[in-house]
C-alpha cells in the first residue's frame, strides 16, 4: 500500500496514488448528502435547517484543522523524500503537539462561546434550541477530526493513500447506519444525529491512529527524539499556518459571494445552491489529484530529483487539462438534467438560472484545474505563502468583480458568474509567471 513517489513511471505513480484520495472525497460527498437526506426526511425542515447551518459552521472550523494537517503533510513528505528519519520523526512530534493545542483551543472557545456564536449567526428562534443541541454534541468529535486528518496526511506523505480511504469508508457507512438507528428507530432527534457523527469520527480517528502505531513502527520517536526544536517548529508552523489560512480565506470568500447571491432573491439562491453541489462533484477529482501531485512534488523535492519534478509538472498539467476539458463538455451538454436532480422540473426559472451558471463557470474548469496544481506545486516546494497569495488573488478578484458588476442592471447576476473564471485565470497567469521567472531549476533544489 505504501508507494515511494520518487520511483517508477511518473504518470502511473501519480494516478495510482491519487485514485484512493479521489474516491475518498467522492465517498465523503455522498455520505454528507445521505446524512442530510435522513435528517430532512425523518425530522422535518426545522431539524434540516439546524443541521445545515451547523454544518456550515463545522466546515469552517474543521477547515482550520484540515489546513494545518495539510501543511504538516508537506513537511513530512519532504523529510521522507530526503530519507531523513530523525527529522521526519521530529516533524511528526512537533506538528502533533502544535495542531493538538490548536484543536483543543478551538474546542474550548466553541463550548465557552456557543451562545455568542449562534447569536452572531442570527439563528432564528424557532431552530435555536435544535441547533444548540446539535452543535454542543457535534463538537465533542472535533479532536477525532484532528486525529483522522493528522494521520491521514501522515500516511499520504509516506506514500500510503489507501488506508485513509479505508477508515473514511468505515466512518461513512457507520455514520449512516447509526443515523438510521438513533434518528429513525430510537427517535433521538438532532442530538442522535450528532452522536452518530461523533461515534463515527471517533472510530475513524482512533482507528487510523492505532493502525499507524502498529503498522508504521519505524515512525515511532524514541525517548531522546521527543524533542521540539526551534528550527522544526518554525518549519511546521510556517507550512501549517499558510495552508490553514488558505483554507480559511477560501471559505470566507465563498461566504461573501453567498451573501451577494442572496440579495438576488430565492430563485437565484436555489439555483446557486444546486449548481454549487454539482460543482463540488464536477471538479473535485481535479482538486484531489492536485493534492496527490503536491505530495509527489514534495517527496521528489526532498530527494533532490529535479528532472522527475519537471516531468511530473508536465504530466500533471496534461492529465488535469484533459480531465477538466472533458468535464466541461459534459456539464455544458447535460446541465439542465443535472439541475433537475436537485430541483423539481416545474421550477423552470431556477433551472434556467442554474444552467446559465454551469455553462459559464463550467466552461472554464481547466482554469481551476491549473490553479489547483499551482497550489499543490507551491506547497510541495515549501512555498505555501505563494499558494495563499494565489488564493487571495483568485477569490479577491471574484469578490471585487462580483460586487462591482452585479449592481449594474444590464449585467446583474451574470457578473457573479463571470467573475469566478476571471479570478481563476488571473491567478493562473500570475502563478505560472512566478514559476517561469524563478525557473524550476532554482525552486526545485536539494535542501542542505
Amino acid at each position: 500500500m505504501k508507494k515511494d513517489l520518487t520511483q517508477g513511471n511518473v504518470t502511473k505513480t501519480m494516478l495510482l496514488f491519487a485514485c484512493p484520495m479521489i474516491l475518498g472525497n467522492l465517498l465523503q460527498q455522498c455520505y454528507n448528502i445521505a446524512d442530510t437526506l435522513i435528517v430532512g426526511r425523518f425530522l422535518g425542515s426545522d431539524a434540516l435547517a439546524a443541521v445545515g447551518s451547523a454544518y456550515s459552521l463545522m466546515t469552517f472550523l474543521t477547515s482550520i484543522i484540515i489546513g494545518l494537517c495539510m501543511g504538516s503533510g508537506t513537511v513530512f513528505s519532504v523529510w521522507f523524500g530526503k530519507k531523513d528519519k530523525p527529522q521526519l520523526k521530529n516533524s511528526i512530534v512537533t506538528s502533533f503537539l502544535f495542531i493538538s493545542i490548536i484543536t483543543v483551543a478551538i474546542n474550548i472557545l466553541v463550548f465557552a462561546g456557543i451562545d455568542f456564536i449562534l447569536y452572531t449567526l442570527r439563528v432564528p428562534a424557532d431552530i435555536y434550541i435544535l441547533m444548540r443541541e446539535y452543535v454542543w454534541t457535534i463538537f465533542y468529535g472535533i479532536f477525532f477530526v484532528f486525529l483522522y486528518n493528522y494521520f491521514a496526511f501522515l500516511l499520504r506523505a509516506i506514500g500510503n493513500s489507501v488506508m485513509p480511504l479505508c477508515f473514511l469508508g468505515i466512518a461513512a457507512v457507520l455514520n449512516i447506519v447509526l443515523d438510521i438507528l438513533f434518528v429513525v428507530i430510537l427517535g433521538k432527534g438532532v442530538g442522535g444525529a450528532a452522536v452518530a457523527t461523533v461515534i463515527s469520527q471517533a472510530v475513524s480517528g482512533i482507528g487510523i491512529g492505532i493502525y499507524v502505531w502498529f503498522k508504521e513502527v519505524d515512525l515511532h520517536p524514541k525517548i531522546n527524539e521527543l524533542v521540539v526544536s526551534k528550527k522544526m517548529t518554525v518549519e511546521v508552523v510556517r507550512n501549517s499556518t499558510a495552508a490553514c489560512v488558505q483554507q480559511s480565506v477560501m471559505n470566507f470568500g465563498i461566504l461573501m459571494i453567498q451573501g451577494l447571491v442572496n440579495s438576488f432573491g430565492a430563485t437565484v439562491m436555489a439555483a446557486f445552491a444546486a449548481a454549487v453541489k454539482i460543482d463540488s462533484f464536477a471538479y473535485m477529482p481535479a482538486q484531489e489529484f492536485s493534492n496527490a501531485f503536491s505530495l509527489f512534488v514534495s517527496q521528489n523535492y526532498g530527494g533532490g530529483k529535479q528532472e522527475r519534478v519537471r516531468e511530473g509538472i508536465r504530466k500533471a498539467v496534461k492529465i488535469s487539462i484533459a480531465f477538466c476539458f472533458a468535464v466541461s463538455v459534459i456539464i455544458f451538454i447535460i446541465a439542465p438534467h443535472l439541475m433537475q436532480i436537485f430541483v423539481d422540473g416545474t421550477e423552470s426559472e431556477i433551472i434556467r438560472t442554474g444552467v446559465c451558471y454551469l455553462r459559464i463557470e463550467g466552461s472554464f474548469y481547466c482554469g481551476i484545474g491549473i490553479l489547483f496544481l499551482l497550489y499543490g506545486f507551491y506547497r510541495g516546494v515549501e512555498k505555501p505563502e505563494m499558494s495563499l497569495v494565489l488564493t487571495i488573488i483568485s477569490l479577491g478578484t471574484r469578490v471585487l468583480l462580483s460586487y462591482l458588476l452585479a449592481p449594474i442592471s444590464s449585467i446583474g447576476v451574470l457578473g457573479i458568474w463571470w467573475a469566478i473564471p476571471i479570478g481563476w485565470i488571473l491567478a493562473d497567469f500570475i502563478g505560472i509567471l512566478c514559476i517561469r521567472k524563478t525557473r524550476v531549476e532554482q525552486v526545485v533544489k536539494y535542501k542542505q
